[in-house]
């Protein structure tokens, strides 16, 4: 990573790039309301399996360890969707697209409560992260769509309704699944999917595209992207990482709460999300405070937000009181931090927003899945002393980065 006083922002540095003068359709309210409420909804398919883990390993009669590849096998899914197909986004109508990947996840939901063995329900985790990544269309878009003025708040609201959704959808899915059991979940998620298929069928703009070239041309574009822009590179560093400690402390929540003093059960474990969603809530605001502060300064406050929540959890991470208080600041930094950094890769404008976000969030999501395997790992070694430990050292690596790299 070099200095990103040396980003390169013209689209000529870019083959086959087209700059996004043609007209585009304006971002109104209802639409951008339309968009952050469906991210929310289909969002929740990556994550209603967290607090179902352990009803799943009841249901098919595996040890803790074996059902948690699931989570691991959904982020990996959903990290090759990111990397193949959202950057056909620049490449073509956004409209088409996602109307194909809703019927993508219909049919990757009904596999999971059709699946009869460990093996078919791992494929079935796989491909409905593979197939969910229709929120990583609706934040280029709506970045695209907003004016340079809007464009932090309309990327804070979309990603309010993800976070939000990230964190509501372990709620629904801990209580439901104790009542009717996991499938049941699922069910619902199908019955979901059908319905906002129909409402983006008739309510989303036909939205050109602006890559002139073809599939082959459009990957090989991501390497470009990576070699010409330093920013790009630093984003996605300070996102893996933050989001590997993130994921790692919520695929492993659900076991510490099931272990002594608590003794709680999934509907425990899900209601977690409703603490989280203070986090979320904050991710509006992150445009105001970019009219205060710089980049940096915000980034910077946001990385030591997650070390202080890893601190909470290692000092009081067997109370409710300390894991309430840690879940908020741990989902405030690394919302902050998300935000700022989306903002900042969109920002440069050179006619590539899905592809920027498409190596943006697979780094995102690959850190994801390294956060959850490692923190497995740490649990089934050190309990939770070592999951903090692991979240803790990814943060303190995410702080090295950004003052070593990023622009004051």
């Amino acid at each position: 990573m070099s200095n990103s006083t040396n980003d390169k922002s013209l689209s000529s540095n870019i083959p086959n790039l087209v700059p996004e003068t043609s007209f585009q359709p304006t971002l109104t309210s209802g639409l951008l309301w339309l968009m952050t409420i469906t991210t929310g909804v289909v969002v929740g398919n990556n994550y209603y399996n967290q607090p179902l883990l352990g009803l799943m390993a009841q249901d098919f009669n595996v040890t803790e360890s074996k059902i948690s590849i699931i989570a691991m096998l959904t982020q990996i899914g959903f990290a090759l969707g990111l990397l193949f197909i959202v950057p056909l986004g620049d490449m073509v109508r956004r409209k088409k697209l996602i109307l194909i990947m809703f019927i993508a996840m219909i049919i990757s939901l009904t596999g999971m409560v059709l699946a009869s063995h460990l093996t078919q329900l791992y494929v079935a985790s796989l491909l409905v992260g593979f197939s969910s990544v229709v929120p990583q269309l609706f934040v280029p878009l709506a970045a695209e769509l907003a004016t340079d003025e809007e464009r932090s708040t309309a990327i804070g609201t979309v990603m309010s309704g993800l976070l939000l959704g990230i964190l509501l959808s372990r709620v629904m899915a801990g209580f439901i699944g104790d009542l009717w059991g996991w499938k049941s979940v699922y069910y619902l998620a199908i019955g979901a999917m059908i319905i906002f298929m129909i409402f983006i069928a008739v309510k989303l703009p036909d939205v050109q595209a602006n890559f002139k070239g073809n599939y082959g041309q459009l990957m090989r574009s991501l390497i470009d992207l990576v070699r010409t822009q330093p920013r790009l590179r630093l984003t996605a560093f300070r996102g893996a990482l933050g989001f590997a400690g993130f994921s790692g402390l919520w695929i492993t929540l659900v076991f510490h709460l099931a272990n002594a003093p608590f003794h709680a059960g999934a509907t425990i474990a899900g209601a977690f999300g409703l603490v989280g969603a203070a986090g979320a809530l904050a991710a509006s605001m992150v445009g105001r405070l970019e009219k205060r502060f710089s980049n940096y300064k915000i980034i910077l406050a946001s990385i030591f937000l997650l070390l202080l929540s890893w601190v909470i959890f290692l000092f009081a991470g067997y109370t409710y009181p300390g894991l309430i208080i840690g879940i908020i600041l741990i989902d405030l930094g690394l919302q902050a931090m998300h935000i700022s950094n989306q903002s900042s890769l969109f920002a440069l404008n050179i006619g590539a927003t899905n592809r920027l976000n498409t190596v943006y969030m697979f780094s995102y999501f690959v850190g994801g899945s390294l956060g959850t395997y490692l923190a497995s790992q740490a649990w089934k070694h050190f309990a939770w002393e070592g999951v903090i430990l692991t979240g803790f050292i990814c943060t303190v690596l995410v702080l090295l980065a950004h003052i070593l790299y990023a622009k004051k």
